[in-house]
Order: C-alpha cells, then sequence, then structure tokens
C-alpha cells in the first residue's frame, strides 16, 4: 500500500511540473505578428517577403516550440506610426501576440519599440534603420536586428573619403529613418578628414527628385549621398541618370540600397554604385542553399533585410525552447546570452542595448560584363568586423548602458 500511494505521488507531482512547463507558454501558442510595408515603397525589399522568411523559419523549426503550436499574423502599417500602433496594440492586447517583426519605417519602429516596452512584449526590428532605436530610444525588449543607420554611414562613409572622395552633399528623406542616416553619415564624413558642402530634404515617397538633384549637381560635392531607401532610392538614381550626374564626374553613393533595388533598376544603370549590405545570398553554400528556397517561394532574392527575420525568428524559437517560456525578460536574457550562429551571422552578439552585433560587407555593383546571371550584381570590397561597424556600446547614448 505505501508503494502504491508513493507511486501515484510520483505521477502527481510529475504531472503537476508538465502542467507549469505547459502553462508558461502563455495561452498555449506562441504568436509572431509582421508588421510591414505591404503596399508602398518598402513593399520590395520588406512586405511580403518579410512574412515568407518568418513563415519559412517556423516551417523550418517544426511549427512548434516547447510543446506549443507557432502562430503568425500579418499586417500593412501603411508607413504610418498611428496606424502601425492601433494594429500592434491591438495585437498585444487582444490577440496575444507576443513579438512584433521587421517594422519598417523609423517613424513607425521608434513608437513600436515604445509600445512594446510597456507592454513587455518583444521586437524584432530588421526593417526599421534609424541608430536611435538602439541609442536614446533603447528598449530592453527590442533587438535591432539587420542593419542601422550607423553602420550603413560608417562602412561607406570611411571608405569613400579614403578614397579621395571627401566632399559630400546629401538627399535626404524628411523622416526619422533619412534624419539619422544623414547625421551618422555627415559624422563620419568629417571624422574621416571631410566635409559636407549641404544637404536638401525630400518628402517621404517622392516621385520628382528633379529640382533636389539640380541642387546636388550645383554643389560640385564629390558625392552625392542618397539618406533615403527603398522608392526613394530607385527614382533618385533613375532620375539622376537622366541628369547625367555622375557621367558629370560626381560620385552616387546609395547609403542604403537593397538587392532588390538594384535588380529592379538594371546592372547597367547602377554598376559601380557602392553599396553596404549585411547580407548577399552569393556568398557561400549557406547563404546560396537558404537563398534559393527564398527566391523559389517569393520570386526574387532575399534582402538583408528578409534574411535577417528568418535568422531573428529562429533564433527567439530557440530561446523559447531551451527556457521552456514565452516571459518576454526571460527570452530576452537567454537570447543576449547565446551566439548567433547561422547563414546570416556568424558569432552575432546582442548587445545590452538591443544590438545585434555582426559583420557588414561593402560591396561594388559589377560592370555588365562582369555579371554571370540575373542576380549576380555584386562584388565584395571589404568586410568589416561588427565591433568596428556598428557603434560603441558607451557612444549612443541607451539609458541602459548607464545602469547596466
Amino acid at each position: 500500500m505505501q508503494k502504491l500511494i508513493a507511486a501515484v505521488a510520483a505521477s502527481f507531482a510529475i504531472a503537476a511540473t508538465c502542467g507549469t512547463a505547459q502553462a508558461q507558454i502563455s495561452d498555449n501558442v506562441v504568436k509572431l505578428g509582421v508588421l510591414t510595408d505591404m503596399s508602398s515603397l518598402y513593399a520590395d525589399a520588406t512586405g511580403k517577403g518579410s512574412l515568407a522568411a518568418v513563415e519559412m523559419a517556423v516551417a523550418d523549426y517544426g511549427g512548434k516550440v516547447a510543446g506549443v503550436p507557432i502562430q503568425v499574423v500579418s499586417a500593412d502599417h501603411q508607413n504610418k506610426p498611428d496606424v502601425g500602433v492601433n494594429i500592434a496594440r491591438n495585437w498585444y492586447d487582444n490577440e496575444k501576440v507576443d513579438a512584433i517583426l521587421d517594422v519598417p519605417t523609423s517613424s513607425v519602429a521608434l513608437p513600436i519599440s515604445a509600445l512594446t516596452r510597456e507592454k513587455n512584449k518583444i521586437n524584432l526590428n530588421s526593417g526599421g534603420g534609424s541608430s536611435d532605436i538602439t541609442g536614446p530610444a533603447c528598449s530592453p525588449n527590442t533587438v535591432h536586428w539587420t542593419y542601422d543607420t550607423y553602420a550603413l554611414s560608417n562602412v561607406a562613409g570611411k571608405a569613400m573619403v579614403k578614397r579621395g572622395e571627401d566632399t559630400w552633399y546629401f538627399l535626404t528623406a524628411d523622416y526619422a529613418f533619412g534624419m539619422a542616416l544623414e547625421r551618422d553619415a555627415a559624422n563620419v564624413v568629417k571624422e574621416s578628414g571631410g566635409k559636407v558642402l549641404g544637404d536638401v530634404r525630400h518628402p517621404l515617397n517622392s516621385s520628382d527628385f528633379s529640382s533636389f538633384l539640380l541642387q546636388a549637381q550645383a554643389s560640385k560635392a564629390k558625392v552625392v549621398a542618397l539618406a533615403n531607401a527603398g522608392g526613394d532610392t530607385t527614382n533618385a538614381l533613375k532620375q539622376a541618370a537622366e541628369f547625367g550626374i555622375m557621367q558629370g564626374g560626381q560620385k552616387m553613393i546609395a547609403l542604403l540600397l537593397e538587392i532588390t533595388d538594384v535588380h529592379s533598376l538594371g546592372i547597367k544603370a547602377t554598376q559601380g554604385l557602392i553599396v553596404t549590405d549585411a547580407f548577399y545570398w552569393d556568398t557561400n553554400d549557406e547563404t546560396r542553399a537558404f537563398s534559393k528556397r527564398f527566391n523559389d517561394k517569393v520570386g526574387h532574392m532575399p534582402t538583408m533585410i528578409q534574411a535577417g527575420l528568418y535568422s531573428a525568428t529562429m533564433h527567439y524559437l530557440k530561446a523559447i525552447e531551451a527556457i521552456k517560456t514565452d516571459e518576454a525578460p526571460k527570452v530576452m536574457e537567454q537570447m543576449r546570452a547565446t551566439p548567433v550562429n547561422d547563414f546570416f551571422a556568424k558569432n552575432g552578439k546582442i548587445r545590452i542595448d538591443g544590438r545585434m552585433v555582426h559583420d557588414m560587407n561593402l560591396y561594388e555593383v559589377k560592370k555588365p560584363e562582369e555579371s554571370k546571371g540575373e542576380w549576380d550584381l555584386y562584388k565584395l570590397l571589404a568586410t568589416v568586423p561588427g565591433d568596428e561597424a556598428f557603434r560603441p556600446l558607451d557612444k549612443g547614448g541607451c539609458p541602459l548602458v548607464k545602469s547596466n
């Protein structure tokens, strides 16, 4: 009888333990929300491809984590902060979303990061670019995964000034991302011994860049730097070609240019452009294998934002699996404690300010005669170690650094 009682007690103890482990996953599901630009100027670099990258990661993980199913929802924030925040608030409050991913457009990304902290959830940002996300606006609940304005500016700016391209004029998107990109690039140019001759601001999602380009041309700056992204960058480059800016001797640099942009514009129009990127499909066997699968699913090679999202999703799921809970502070602690080693990053690390530090690459767009295929677009100029590419931890003004 004593043995029977002991056995029954043990079985209850095991059941109680299993129940506790299960209960640590809120609502018995891990729910991911992909908040992105599905319909406007960043749709190619993010959009449906971002959703596909997250879905691929979930499928590759097996559709379950820590014994519960993984669900993915998505929405278009239309590049409007109020729309994005309303979607995110509804997801957190009513639809029990555990983590929001992507969030291109820094004017949307910054308030989403703040809301995520308020709700004690997790934000895995791949699409937003402002370095303020890990600077004054840093959060213990946000990881900035793929790139930022500091790294883009630092890698390209130093290289250009070193080559003698030491006078710059900026054509800048008039919102948080563009301002941060110009600010960070201008600082790098000046610190490297160059000069900024001027700048002009343009509205987000512009169609006519003629007056802005004429001002840049009149400045006689050696470098016309585009501090914008997506459709704004491609429109500016198309019209710059019409004005003969590069033929007139000025260099053009697109501080954020995705491979989909280069493909859309064509290699003839973009040859010689300098590009900073966190990911290129043709780097090694791992990147080629992922990119082929992505291309088969989406119809184009992945941008760095889309590849970064796959990586971030996998890292998040592995953290939940390791600690058997989706409680945000514990998951964030596990993610920071675990190096990132996959096709996207080798020995990547998540700092206390939320920056995922990894190598960045400087590329030049190939000449038509150098390209061997539709997506054979870049040649590598340099690989910059993450600690050199991204802003030093103590230089960003993140309050978490002081309190850590």
